[in-house]
């Protein structure tokens, strides 16, 4: 047999028969499933179980008592839903009884408060009334309150300004007796001035200075003044410094 005639013989003729006949009838039940290619099998089969699926669910209802529970559940539900907004009204209208009453006592008491205040301003006149009018009695407990009043104010204590100073005294040289010194600055007296410790700090070349400390009263003594009373001492101060100032 030549190639001419093998290019023009069809072997499987009779599948695409039937296949070609089944395409024309319309999908239907698989009876011979010898006849099908596997693909087409599983494409038959997944058709019946959706058809299948889609029965089952249009075949499902609900039965009539539960359709009868379900109505008796809704209509509770609207009953309770009524009482509900029944009884929220009638709080409402409490409260708001309550609101105004509790306005209106409010009220009240202020009126009240303040007619107690104008009475006792009233009565109570801490200076008195210089009308001619005035009687000895009125005149006598204006006197008394003034008196008080005069007395309180004399007693109330008076802040007084304090400062606290260090002051660094340099001698002449090494051969200076700081005690000496130290003495006659101590000599040095005078109201709101307090002198306090001291001590002798080194200096350089055995030089010493004298470090003393005093609490004075800014209105009655100056710093300036304290300094230059110091520096007085010439046989005994070279120079006085400022090495410390607090307020007290």
């Amino acid at each position: 047999m030549k190639v001419e005639a093998l290019d023009t013989f069809w072997t499987d003729k009779s599948r695409y028969d039937v296949a070609e006949k089944r395409f024309y009838e319309g999908p239907l039940k698989v009876t011979d499933r010898n006849l099908y290619s596997p693909l087409v099998s599983e494409i038959v089969k997944a058709r019946e179980h959706i058809q299948n699926s889609l029965e089952k669910i249009d075949g499902v209802s609900l039965d009539d008592g539960f359709k009868s529970q379900i109505l008796n559940r809704l209509t509770q539900l609207e009953s309770e839903n009524v009482e509900l907004k029944s009884l929220l009204n009638t709080v409402v209208a409490r409260l708001d009884v309550v609101q105004a009453q509790l306005n209106l006592t409010n009220v009240n008491s202020k009126k009240k408060e303040t007619s107690k205040k104008e009475e006792q301003e009233d009565d109570v006149d801490l200076f008195g009334s210089d009308s001619e009018d005035e009687g000895e009695e009125a005149a006598r407990i204006r006197e008394e309150r003034l008196a008080t009043y005069n007395a309180k104010k004399s007693k109330k204590p008076v802040l007084i300004a304090k400062s606290n100073i260090i002051l660094d005294v340099k001698p002449w040289d090494d051969e200076t007796d700081l005690k000496v010194m130290e003495a006659e600055i101590r000599k040095i007296t005078l109201d709101g001035l307090l002198w306090g410790a001291s001590k002798f700090v080194p200096v350089a070349f055995g030089i010493q200075k004298l470090s003393i400390s005093c609490v004075v009263e800014d209105e009655k003594v100056s710093i300036d003044w304290l300094t230059e009373e110091i520096e007085k001492l010439e046989d005994f101060v070279q120079s006085v410094d400022i090495a410390a100032f607090n307020k007290i």
